[in-house]
C-alpha cells in the first residue's frame, strides 16, 4: 500500500499523534509519501524514518500507485486537499487533529486501529458531489471548485446588498441581506447550518441555498436539485463585494456574473466500518443526550 501524508499546518500539541501515525506507517510497511510543504515543517519535530520521500503534487506521481492520502487536521485540511487530489480518484483519509471534525472524523486517540483498518481494508468509500464556479472574469486562478459551499457577502461594514437570483435562467428571488450561501449536501453542516439551513445528507442530489441575515424575513433556505445552474446579479452601494468557495476568498465588483453548477466528478472519503453519517452527526451535535442534567 501507498500512501501520501498531507497537511498544511504543524503544532507542537500534535506531534505525539503525528509521530505514531508515521511509526504505525513504518511498522506496517506502509510506503508514504509526505507533501513537501508539510514535510518541511515536520524535519526536526518528528521522525520519519530513514526513506523519506515526499511530493508536490499528485502529477510528479503518475507511474505511482497511490492508495489513499492522508489528511492530518480538521475539516479546513480536507477542503484544502480537494484541489491536490483533483479528479485523481485518489479516496481521502481524514484524521481529525482539529475541533469538530463532520469530514475529518477519525479521532487523533485512534490513530493505530484506524491505520490498522485502512491497511486491511476494513473501510467504506463515499463519493462526495462538489460545486463549480462559472465566472466572466479570472478568479481563484481558476480553482473553481469547492466540496462545501460557495458564498457572496458584503464586505466589512458596508451596507446589506441585494443578490438576484436565477435558476436556470429563471427569476427565484431578490435576496436583500449580507450574503447568500450556496452549498453541497457535505457543506449543510458548515456556515450554511449557523445560518439556519438544513442539514441534508451527503448522498442526496441537491444545493441548499442559505441567506444571511435577510433583511425580508419571509425568505428561507431553499433546496434545489443539483442539476440546477444558479446565476447571480449582484447589487450594492459599496463597489467591491466578497466572493468565498470553501476556505479561498477573492473580491469581486459588480461587473463580475457568476454561476454555481455541480462539478463534473466527485471525491471520495474513506470511512471506518462502524462509522456512518449517523454517527457523527448524533455524537458532534449530541443528539439523544439529555443535556438538562
Amino acid at each position: 500500500m501507498q500512501v501520501i501524508i498531507y497537511s498544511t499546518l504543524f503544532k507542537e500539541k500534535d506531534r505525539i499523534y503525528i509521530q505514531e501515525l508515521f511509526d504505525e506507517l513504518i511498522h506496517l510497511n506502509i510506503q508514504f509519501y509526505i507533501y513537501k510543504p508539510y514535510y518541511e515543517q515536520l524535519v526536526g519535530h518528528v521522525a520519519m524514518g530513514t526513506d523519506v520521500k515526499w511530493v508536490e503534487n499528485l502529477e510528479s506521481l503518475s507511474a505511482q500507485k497511490i492508495d489513499f492520502v492522508i489528511t492530518l487536521g480538521g475539516d479546513g485540511t480536507i477542503l484544502s486537499v480537494v484541489d491536490f487530489v483533483k479528479n485523481s480518484g485518489i479516496p481521502v483519509f481524514g484524521i481529525n487533529l482539529g475541533r469538530l471534525g463532520f469530514l475529518a472524523n477519525i479521532e487523533k486517540a485512534n490513530i493505530k486501529q484506524a491505520i490498522n483498518a485502512l491497511n486491511n481494508r476494513q473501510i467504506n468509500i463515499e463519493e462526495r458531489g462538489m460545486l463549480y464556479l462559472e465566472s466572466n472574469l479570472p478568479i481563484f486562478n481558476g480553482n473553481m471548485i469547492a466540496l462545501n459551499d460557495f458564498t457572496v457577502l458584503k464586505r466589512d461594514t458596508s451596507s446589506m446588498i441585494t443578490i438576484n437570483t436565477f435558476l436556470n435562467g429563471a427569476y427565484l428571488n431578490s435576496y436583500w441581506a449580507d450574503g447568500l450561501i450556496v452549498s453541497t449536501p457535505t457543506g449543510s453542516t458548515g456556515y450554511s447550518l449557523s445560518c439556519g439551513g438544513p442539514i441534508i445528507f451527503p448522498n442526496s442530489s441537491d444545493f441548499v441555498i442559505t441567506p444571511v441575515a435577510p433583511h425580508n424575513l419571509n425568505v428561507r433556505p431553499i433546496i434545489i436539485p443539483d442539476t440546477s445552474v444558479i446565476s447571480f446579479e449582484i447589487v450594492g452601494r459599496a463597489e467591491n463585494f466578497l466572493c468565498t468557495l470553501d476556505s479561498r476568498f477573492e473580491t469581486i465588483t459588480q461587473l463580475h456574473q457568476l454561476a454555481i453548477r455541480k462539478n463534473n466528478y466527485k471525491i471520495k472519503l474513506v470511512q471506518l466500518h462502524g462509522i456512518s453519517f449517523l454517527n457523527v452527526l448524533r455524537g458532534k451535535l449530541a443528539w439523544g443526550n439529555d443535556l438538562r442534567n
